[in-house]
C-alpha cells in the first residue's frame, strides 16, 4: 500500500516527509551530543541513524502515520522531526497500544519555540485524520519536552525505567480542554 505523507505549513516551519537528501542532516542531528542529551539511547551512530530514517519511511506505509521532517521556513533546511510511530516498548496494556508522540529539534533551532509549533501542528492532524489515545515517553529530566507534552494534553501515567534511564510515561486522550498542568509557562490553562 502506497501512503502519501501530509504536508502541514505553519508560520515558522513545515512538516514533510522525509526525503533521501535528507539523511545527512537526520544523522547528524541525531548525532550530536547536545541535541540527544536528555534522549533515551544517547547519540546515534551513522548506521543506527540510517536504521531509523528507513524505518520513518515504512512507518507512513504500514500505519498512515509517521514522523515528518521539521523544515524551517525561512531557511528551508531541516530542523528537526516531529510525528507519531508504535514503539512496541512492552510497558503496558495503558501504554503499548497506542500510537507514541515523538520531537527532535536540531541544536540551532531549539528554544525559539518551533518545537511546540511543530508538534501542535502535527497533533492538530492526527486529531483530524487518526483520533484516539496517544502516548510520550520522556526523559524526567528533560523540562521542555515535558512543558510540550503538557501544553499539547499529555498526562502522566506512571515513572518508568528502561536502560537505567528514569522516564516518564504519559497518555493524551485527545485535544487539551483547559485541564490542569505542571508547568504554567507550557501555556495550560490551571
Amino acid at each position: 500500500m502506497k501512503r502519501t505523507v501530509p504536508i502541514i505549513n505553519t508560520a515558522r516551519v513545515t512538516l514533510r516527509a522525509m526525503r533521501p537528501e535528507d539523511f545527512d542532516r537526520f544523522a547528524e542531528i541525531w548525532a550530536d551530543p547536545e541535541v540527544v542529551a536528555q534522549i533515551r539511547g544517547g547519540p546515534r551512530s551513522r548506521a543506527a541513524s540510517w536504521d531509523a530514517f528507513l524505518r520513518n519511511a515504512g512507518h507512513w506505509q504500514m500505519t498512515g502515520f509517521g514522523q515528518w521532517a521539521i523544515s524551517e521556513v525561512r531557511s528551508r533546511r531541516m530542523v528537526g522531526q516531529t510525528g507519531f510511530f508504535y514503539g512496541n516498548r512492552e510497558l503496558g496494556d495503558d501504554f503499548d497500544p497506542y500510537p507514541e508522540a515523538g520531537w527532535v529539534l536540531a541544536r540551532e533551532a531549539q528554544g525559539q519555540g518551533l518545537a511546540l509549533e511543530a508538534v501542535q501542528a502535527a497533533h492538530e492532524w492526527f486529531d483530524r485524520v487518526i483520533p484516539g489515545p496517544l502516548t510520550a515517553l520522556i526523559t524526567q529530566a528533560h523540562d521542555r519536552s515535558l512543558r510540550i507534552a503538557e501544553a499539547l494534553g499529555y498526562r502522566t501515567l506512571r515513572d518508568a525505567e528502561m536502560d537505567g534511564v528514569a522516564l516518564v510515561l504519559m497518555r493524551r486522550n485527545g485535544p487539551p480542554g483547559g485541564r490542569p498542568c505542571r508547568y504554567r509557562s507550557a501555556g495550560c490553562r490551571n
